[in-house]
């Protein structure tokens, strides 16, 4: 083994010694860092561990730092901001949850870390956490009151949907659609409905059909799928664009068990996309079958109003007829009463009971004695008939006669 002998009275060492065995073959930090990291690294293949949340920070470039501890240790954690926008919100303090990483050193500071890659919290922690954070914040701003729910048009002609061209989402609802009438016209607008960029895609496609304004309903939906692959219509940013469209909407994401932000602020939510296509579009057939509904309801409703018409014009019928036979009543007893005034007062009447009026020739009546001149013809009409007289020398009335008072004044005038 070739040697060398180092300046002054230092020891002897190999020429071709390890780094670092020796002042000389000193490494620098760095390379220690980097070469335990390579170590590490190497001896801990990717896993999972079981732990408790404990010192969580969120740096404000997107990093999560924290520590996971059970009772006897912790390792300091980290996730990478790449892998933080993968995660549907934060871990709480003190939250129980599964890691997958791998144990790493980081050369800058020498630390030893454990890099996570996945998160999840048990008893799915993470995603009730993420809904509830964005229900919230959705429901402060009126989002999922009941009354901003706009209902659907009953008769759409053009409907907008929005899904995933290669999904089974969208053979269900041009099948069913089809089935129940040809008529409405399906404009698919193509989004991606899982995995990365899907809720930027969303948002677009909800976009574009707000923009192009020519639909009158709007389907946004999925078939099933895991929590992950159907989480892109829990995200806030697509919630809130499908809250905005100025159509109607229907959400239909998933199986009936599954519940989305965007199924909570659509103005109906569907079970699936076969019962979304079934709100949307009208059967002919049940069309059919409601407008002869419709028929019979009118025709029997218009019987009823003719029997009621005709039942009240027989009850005004009755009370006109009453009301005239009063009122004949009334006036023929008033009739009868004018009658027996006009009888009593009649000089016919006078006439019966054995009185006569004297007239002139010419018709004037002579009322007193005064306006007789002797030899002068005049007529004298009883009940019966006229008779023609010669008037003679006039006399006084016979004692105990006394003249009526009108008499007088008759004289008086002549």
């Amino acid at each position: 083994m070739a040697s060398r002998r180092t300046s002054g009275s230092g020891p002897t060492v190999a020429a071709d010694a390890a780094p670092g065995a020796s002042p000389d073959a000193a490494i620098a930090v760095h390379t220690l860092t980097t070469a335990a990291k390579d170590l590490i690294e190497g001896a801990f293949p990717p896993l999972w561990v079981r732990g408790e949340v404990t010192n969580f920070k969120a740096h404000r470039n997107g990093h999560w730092y924290f520590s996971l501890r059970d009772a006897e240790a912790q390792v300091n954690c980290v996730i990478w901001s790449s892998a933080a926008r993968r995660l549907p919100a934060p871990p709480d303090e003190g939250m129980q949850v599964l890691a997958f990483g791998q144990m790493t050193v980081w050369p800058v500071r020498g630390d030893l870390q454990f890099s996570v890659r996945q998160l999840e919290a048990e008893g799915d922690g993470l995603w009730r956490k993420a809904l509830e954070r964005t229900r919230l914040r959705l429901e402060r701003d009126g989002l999922l009151d009941p009354a901003r729910k706009r209902p659907l048009p009953v008769f759409p002609r053009r409907i907008a949907v929005i899904t995933s061209p290669d999904g089974a989402a969208l053979h269900d609802i041009v099948s069913v659609s089809r089935a129940r009438s040809a008529d409405v016209e399906l404009v698919i607008v193509p989004a991606k409905v899982q995995g990365e960029g899907a809720p930027d895609s969303l948002v677009a496609a909800i976009d574009q059909c707000a923009r192009w304004g020519d639909a009158d309903l709007l389907i946004i939906g999925r078939g099933g799928g895991s929590r992950e692959d159907l989480w892109a219509f829990n995200d806030e940013r697509v919630a809130r664009a499908l809250a905005a469209s100025p159509i109607p909407t229907i959400s239909a994401v998933g199986h009936e068990v599954d519940i989305s932000m965007c199924d909570l602020v659509a103005d109906v939510r569907a079970a699936t996309p076969s019962a979304a296509a079934e709100l949307a579009v009208p059967s002919r057939r049940e069309i059919t079958a409601r407008v002869a509904a419709l028929g019979k309801r009118l025709a029997a409703a218009a019987r009823r109003r003719e029997d009621r018409a005709v039942a009240a014009l027989a009850q005004v019928r009755k009370r006109l007829g009453l009301a005239a036979t009063r009122l004949v009543e009334r006036r023929r007893a008033r009739v009868e009463t004018v009658a027996g005034q006009l009888h009593a007062l009649s000089p016919l009447t006078t006439l019966a009971r054995g009185f006569a009026v004297a007239r002139t020739p010419e018709g004037a009546t002579l009322s007193g004695s005064r306006q007789f001149v002797a030899g002068a013809p005049f007529a004298l009409w009883l009940h019966d008939g006229i008779v023609d007289a010669v008037a003679g020398v006039r006399r006084p009335l016979p004692a105990g006669f006394a003249a009526p008072a009108d008499a007088s004044i008759d004289e008086e005038r002549a």
